[in-house]
């Protein structure tokens, strides 16, 4: 590790870390550990770049990494070529919805659509515009009117289901491109990035009679793997975290709603029936297997997304959906600190501000704090240790050994726990078990005799 870090890279690092967020650059420069599960995302980046398709769920504990994991294996696609999308849930973007939040999904992944040329997002129109660079070279090279070539292409898409109006939109911001009407152009982009609310609009502005709604927002995601094949790139690799969200929901059907979603979209990865797309999700073992609230309580994705009983005994099995992040060891914990100080003093050993001596000890002193947990979920600990260096950096004169004893490490508490009131008070303790009836979504009345 000679290679100097540009001040860029070290700050973005340094500061993702000491806020308790992910870095959006530099994972590389921080990543330890979980070479299996890397190696096996990329044999479905390679799958989906080869013209399959993909779909994995990241289920580790919370602070144990896996937003971390999923930005990882995002860089990994754009530099394989790829495109991607990614996007948080919450209880307003969720992957199905009546009131526009499966639409509010697309969009703000519309928004973080990125490029290896765009990596941070907003490269919707600069897709756009290569597919029409693209058919305009097929043009010339063969003598063809460049709106043949562009029709032609857009053929494949009409077949699909929302196909024609998708192609209808991409054939207006052509006419744009050729006649110089921004206003069309910049209308076409709004529709792509779902920002019509009203079929009217989209008629009045492009001439279609549909908008990117709740009940269409997987098939745009199909089709727009389609398009960025055609322009040119490997495919369409889709990163969505917090699918925790959906677990909380404490509407039975709402949860049942967006599991159905998510079966649609792993019965077509399965099946290979979506060309070019992947999905990984990321989410909480609570959110998988409990079987009242999480995925297991939906029978047909229990079946799907169970573990191979034959994994047991150290075995394991990447070549699931489901993959498990394993625990951080104590080895590589030790050299993500290493990692830490390095990318801390700019990539120069020289200017280290402690020693290993002191990576020891305080990993002995979250031992004592917190017990085992410091290295399995370590989000915490990293914020205490980029703290605890950030002071000896700007106090030269200070002893590491005094000021370690001060450094405050508490574990992390998982915020997921916290049920929503109506349904996480009658499941405490005490409680009488609600009823059901026929799957109804709202539970009968507790009474007593």
């Amino acid at each position: 590790m000679t290679t100097p870090i540009r001040p860029k890279d070290r700050e973005a690092v340094i500061q993702s870390l000491r806020a308790g967020v992910v870095p959006r650059a530099g994972q590389h420069l921080i990543q330890v550990g979980r070479v299996n599960e890397i190696m096996a995302l990329i044999k479905d980046i390679d799958l989906i770049a080869d013209g399959g398709s993909a779909f994995r769920f990241i289920i580790g504990e919370y602070g144990s990494g896996k937003t971390f994991f999923l930005n990882l294996v995002r860089a990994i696609a754009l530099e394989k070529r790829l495109v991607t999308a990614h996007a948080d849930l919450n209880p307003d973007r969720r992957l199905h919805g009546t009131k526009g939040q499966a639409r509010s999904l697309s969009a703000e992944m519309m928004r973080n659509i990125s490029t290896r040329s765009k990596s941070d997002g907003g490269a919707l129109q600069s897709i756009v515009e290569r597919f029409i660079t693209e058919a305009l070279k097929k043009a010339k090279a063969t003598g063809v009117n460049p709106e043949n070539v562009i029709h032609e292409k857009l053929n494949t898409l009409s077949e699909m289901v929302g196909g024609y109006d998708f192609a209808h939109v991409i054939a207006c911001y052509w006419k744009g491109h050729d006649a110089g009407n921004e206003q069309l152009k910049t209308d076409a982009i709004r529709w792509l990035r779902a920002e019509f609310s009203t079929k009217t609009d989209a008629r009045a502005a492009l001439g279609v009679r549909t908008i990117i709604d709740d009940g269409s927002f997987y098939d745009h995601l199909k089709l727009l793997a389609r398009l960025v094949r055609l322009a040119g790139f490997s495919g369409m690799f889709i990163c969505l975290d917090e699918l925790v969200n959906l677990y909380k929901l404490s509407n039975v059907q709402a949860r049942n709603s967006n599991y159905e979603q998510i079966l649609r979209i792993l019965n077509d990865s399965l099946q290979g029936t979506s060309v070019g797309l992947g999905f990984v999700m990321g989410g909480t073992p609570d959110f998988l297997m409990d079987t009242r609230r999480g995925l297991y309580s939906y029978p047909a994705l229990q079946s799907r997304l169970a573990e191979n009983t034959f994994a047991v005994g150290g075995l394991v099995d990447f070549s699931g959906p489901v993959i498990r992040l394993n625990n951080l060891s104590p080895e590589d914990f030790y050299i993500l600190l290493v990692k830490i100080r390095h990318v801390f003093a700019y990539g120069k050993s020289e200017d280290y501000v402690i020693p290993d001596q002191a990576l020891k000890a305080f990993m002995e002193h979250c031992a004592k704090k917190i017990g085992a947990a410091y290295f399995r979920t370590p989000r915490n600990n990293i914020t205490s240790f980029v703290n605890f260096l950030s002071v000896l950096e700007q106090n030269r004169q200070a002893k590491w050994q005094k000021i370690l004893g001060t450094v405050d490490v508490k574990p992390d508490i998982n915020p997921d726990l916290d049920l929503p009131i109506d349904e996480s008070e009658l499941e405490s303790p005490g409680k009488t078990e609600p009823n059901t009836f026929m799957g109804a979504d709202e539970t009968l009345a507790v009474f007593k005799l």
